[in-house]
């Protein structure tokens, strides 16, 4: 398509068409020159606002970034009500591709009772990869709202469904050929659909019924981004027993391959929960079918303790997500 707005035909046929009214509280949703979208609130309600960038991957744009932004959401303990969406295309995007891609969002925004409030599309030489902002709107009782900084020595510390989710479906998908080579189609499958395991708002809804401190959806960085982040924001130490974060088989096989740190890979879809019983989180976790484990403990130190068995080692600072790594390098086995 041709650089600069979308053509207003296009924008009507491809984007507004795809987009569906389904909340009473979104009062004003996207619309030809209309730039501002309109939420009611409720008494004693407030919103929360969550911005994401999806740039690691172009398969499934659409649910993935809903999913990444509602998570961002849910992890504080609201619920998603919509996103604004901006999208950033290359030339090379076709108008077929563009409708799939809001056909995909809005399905899953209908799977979450979420709206697509409003955005901008457009086509841009700035970008060699589509490119998508996303800006999630939810809202909480003003006193329900979880906030890390109640985070205190001696509470549970709580993953829920496994690690490397994210990476290992995006992995899949990116590299498929190349992991076909080394196992079966049927393995490659499962990893691809690990996507079905991305949102956990389920998770969180869950949790705050449970009663609980903080949570964290586990995004860039991983599982010890993540601990880091969340240690920090809490001002206390951690002490966490590596063998007890779960993890599936694929994950550990895929990043094998590509030789990365699955502890280090995007993994949205698990949620690190911070809690005063995680035994009962855990159980209440089980009832509604999402797998958890308790896998350490905050302290009253300023140690980001790692045990792995006798072996004993500090958590450092995030690095650079193990996934771009990955699909920088094409691993010929």
């Amino acid at each position: 398509m041709k650089i600069g707005k979308l053509p207003e035909s296009v924008l009507i046929r491809s984007v507004l068409k795809q987009v569906h009214h389904r909340r009473e509280d979104v009062l004003a949703g996207p619309s030809v020159g209309v730039d501002c979208a309109a939420v009611a609130a409720g008494e004693n309600e407030v919103f929360v606002f969550s911005s994401d960038p999806i740039t690691g991957t172009v398969k499934d744009l659409g649910s993935h970034c809903i999913h990444i932004t509602a998570n961002d959401l849910a992890a504080s303990g609201a619920e998603p009500v919509g996103v604004m969406l901006t999208f950033l295309f290359p030339e090379s995007l076709e108008e077929q591709e563009l409708r799939a891609i809001m056909q995909d969002a809005d399905r899953t925004c209908a799977e979450m009772g979420m709206e697509i409030l409003g955005g901008h599309t457009e086509i841009t030489a700035c970008v060699n990869a589509p490119l998508i902002s996303v800006t999630g709107v939810g809202k909480i009782s003003r006193d329900a709202f979880l906030n890390p900084a109640d985070i205190r020595p001696d509470q549970d510390v709580v993953v829920t469904k496994w690690i490397a989710i994210e990476g290992t479906t995006i992995l899949a998908k990116e590299r498929e050929e190349e992991l076909l080579r080394r196992f079966s189609p049927e393995f490659v499958q499962e990893a691809r659909d690990f996507d079905r395991f991305l949102s956990v708002v389920k998770d969180a809804q869950v949790a705050v019924k449970s009663g609980v401190v903080a949570m964290h959806d586990i995004t860039e960085g991983g599982v010890f981004g993540a601990l880091w982040e969340t240690a920090s924001a809490g001002n206390v130490g951690l002490e966490i027993d590596l063998k007890a974060i779960p993890i599936r088989q694929e994950s550990v096989e895929i990043c094998e391959f590509f030789d990365v740190n699955p502890y280090e890979l995007m993994s949205s879809g698990s949620m690190l929960i911070v809690t005063e019983n995680g035994e009962k989180l855990v159980s209440e976790l089980r009832k509604a079918g999402i797998h958890s484990a308790i896998v350490g403990r905050t302290t009253d130190s300023n140690d980001r303790i790692l045990r792995n068995g006798d072996e004993v080692r500090y958590l450092d600072k995030p690095h650079t997500d193990e996934l771009y790594r990955a699909l920088a390098r094409k691993k010929e086995k």
